[in-house]
């Protein structure tokens, strides 16, 4: 818990709530059906709070990150990492969604992204 709030303050929300859904493939895949009209599992969704109509009651809720943890296993085993760390990787790659960034945009985005994601998994390794 310490790590994803050392990402969150760095990222500037001291006082924003954050939604973490561990799953598996096939509730991640319902998902993402439902919500994206993509078929099959993927490594995490994010649902941000902001992009609609404001809300009635003012709050600090960020949104929603979902991993899949059997997805989370496959990439531990296939890049050496530990699943620790890409937990927390897809984590933060979630988090990143919900601040608004973008990999799918544009190659310079998604530069962008993985640079942030970088020098995000870096600050908590020293943890």
């Amino acid at each position: 818990m310490q790590k994803l709030t050392k990402v969150l303050k760095d990222l500037g929300c001291k006082d924003c709530e954050l939604s973490v859904l561990l799953t598996g493939d096939r509730h991640i895949a319902e998902l993402n059906q439902r919500y994206l009209k993509r078929k099959g599992p993927t490594n995490v969704l994010a649902f941000p709070m902001s992009g609609g109509p404001p809300p009635l009651v003012e709050t600090n809720l960020l949104g929603d990150v979902v991993v899949s943890v059997e997805r989370a296993v496959d990439e531990s085993n296939e890049s050496g990492e530990s699943l620790e760390e890409t937990l927390f990787r897809l984590l933060i790659h979630g988090i990143l969604h919900l601040l608004g960034y973008d990999h799918e945009k544009s190659p310079e985005d998604a530069t962008l992204m993985f640079k942030e994601e970088e020098r995000l998994l870096a600050l908590i390794k020293e943890m």
